[in-house]
């Protein structure tokens, strides 16, 4: 196109069996400042753009008789139309005779822009073609936006959906590459500083870029952006964009697209490559501005519940006591594990305890229901008030109630459930109370493994409690609890994992830590839910 919008080395396909109208028709076209090509049949027409497709030069408009030796204009209008990479090429019709209306319908219902009668003056003949190409790149441009925005509709849900921010710069990455075609970028810095990195699909697979280079880009994001807010667009020249985030060992220059918060802080930053003078075009870098805010907004709750995840584990892990950490209880061995659900999964409210009752022993293994900072933090409320009661109160089914009434009285919107196990060492004589719980396992030196029949209602319904199933420990059983994040999963029958637990129980090798080890090396990997443990035996008996 030049300076006056005129449409110039366009190239021009003539499809006419007539000399004379050909080089007319060619000549018109040539001084124009067309590049014209002529055939003299359908079937030379069909060939010629079949060879040109494969060397990606078809041309800008096709000027085809309607009057062929091997078909009509028509007919050839259709097959173009019919095949996918062709469908977009525009067609003029043209006929020496007169057109009647049905000839003109025809011509545009098999896909021609328009229809001129030859001889025409060449002004007119000129403006048939600029119009017709006008009108293809129109919706060239018009379909090439539409697959754009449908792209970027679909990355936007795509990193809506991302449950950690590793899943979520791959995804803003890997929509920003098929968006542009070419190589992208993302890095996502959060309130500790720690940079998350996203790339495109061809380039997870080769070599990256060392340690180095990724401090090299999180400082230099902060030197960037200090004092500055909203979107920044900015270009790295290549010896300050460390090599191989595009291409392994090729330096690029980055243009960069920075979404920055009120405090200066850059959530994300999206980085494609750009060399010399080759720029991003405005539409492009809106479309880019667009993403990278969709993936801040993603961001934020990811990022806020990265610190939520945090304060929830030093809960957990401040409250609960390691194994070295547990108090003396004369006369039973325990052993205990705790695992939190793995990086992309809210913490829950597992919880064990062991507490010394004058000379008996009570142990507890719970769950708050839900997943958050709330569910830990209520967590560590049931576990000191289970302490603060047993003081003066040693049976079960008793603290159960109490814990019951806590969550009615001060948490009506949660639930839980505990399996509470009172055991006197000297006799071996154990009582259970259940509220909502997986029940105990007991274990036999023979290979037995049972489960204790008892049952409760969970806490915080409101519900009274059954008196306490009493049972003797014997001198080489192992009594198991677990929460049920240990076994539970998606889709399975709670009732299916517990045989699952059983068996895996039975098979593991003698004593406690044992026993722990196994069911976590069978059951304990990538979990969606917290997982607590706690076995327990006689501490007079062979066997530990």
């Amino acid at each position: 196109m030049d300076v006056n919008g005129n449409l110039t080395d366009t190239t021009v396909l003539i499809v006419d069996d007539t000399a004379a109208s050909r080089y007319a028709i060619g000549t018109v076209l040539r001084r124009a400042g067309h590049e014209v090509v002529a055939v003299t049949r359908g079937q030379e027409a069909l060939s010629e753009l079949d060879v040109r497709l494969r060397k990606g030069r078809l041309p800008d408009v096709a000027l085809i008789d309607v009057h062929l030796p091997d078909m009509s204009g028509f007919e050839l209008c259709r097959r173009l139309k019919e095949r996918p990479h062709m469908a977009g090429l525009p067609v003029v019709h043209f006929s020496a005779q007169s057109a009647v209306p049905a000839d003109r319908c025809q011509g545009l219902e098999t896909g021609a822009e328009a229809y001129l009668t030859v001889p025409a003056e060449p002004e007119d003949i000129e403006a048939a073609v600029r119009a017709a190409v006008r009108a293809a790149r129109l919706r060239a441009d018009d379909q090439a936006l539409v697959r754009r925005l449908r792209l970027l509709s679909e990355t936007i849900v795509t990193i809506q959906s991302a449950r950690s921010l590793h899943e979520l710069a791959d995804a803003t990455a890997d929509g920003a590459a098929r968006l542009l075609g070419c190589p992208a970028a993302v890095f996502v810095l959060d309130r500790d500083g720690e940079l998350y990195r996203g790339l495109s699909r061809e380039r997870t697979s080769l070599a990256m870029p060392d340690e180095g280079a990724h401090r090299d880009v999180a400082e230099l994001l902060r030197r960037l952006t200090r004092g500055q807010s909203g979107v920044r667009i900015t270009t790295v020249p290549a010896p300050l964009w460390p090599t191989g985030f595009f291409r392994p060992g090729v330096q690029h220059d980055a243009r960069l697209t920075l979404v920055l918060t009120q405090d200066g802080r850059v959530p994300v930053c999206l980085a494609i490559p750009t060399r010399g003078r080759r720029r991003v075009s405005p539409e492009n870098e809106a479309l880019l501005a667009q993403l990278a805010q969709a993936a801040v907004l993603a961001a934020e709750p990811l990022l806020m519940y990265q610190v939520e995840r945090h304060v929830a584990l030093t809960l957990q892990h401040s409250f609960l006591p390691r194994p070295h950490q547990l108090p003396e209880l004369p006369g039973v061995d325990i052993a205990v594990r705790y695992e939190p659900a793995s990086q992309e999964t809210e913490i829950g409210g597992d919880f064990y305890a062991a507490l010394r009752v004058g000379d008996q022993v009570l142990t507890a293994v719970g769950d708050v229901v839900g997943h958050s900072l709330d569910a830990a933090t209520v967590m560590v409320e049931l576990r000191h008030a289970l302490r603060a009661y047993c003081l003066a109160e040693s049976d079960p089914a008793a603290l159960a109630e109490r814990l019951d009434q806590l969550l009615q009285h001060y948490h009506t919107e949660v639930t839980a459930t505990v399996c509470l196990a009172l055991i006197d060492p000297g006799s071996g004589r154990t009582r259970i109370a259940n509220a909502g719980h997986i029940p105990p396992l007991i274990l036999g030196d023979d290979g037995s493994a049972e489960y204790v029949k008892a049952s409760g209602p969970l806490l915080g319904v409101g519900l009274p409690h059954p008196p306490p199933t009493e049972l003797v420990l014997g001198p080489t059983d192992r009594l198991l609890m677990v929460t049920d994040g240990l076994i539970e999963t998606r889709g399975t029958d709670l009732s299916v994992s517990m045989e699952h637990l059983r068996a895996a129980a039975v098979g593991a090798l003698p004593g406690l830590e044992a026993l722990c080890d196994t069911l976590l090396a069978c059951f304990g990997r990538e979990r969606e839910d917290d997982v607590a443990l706690l076995a327990l035996s006689l501490a007079d008996r062979a066997g530990r």
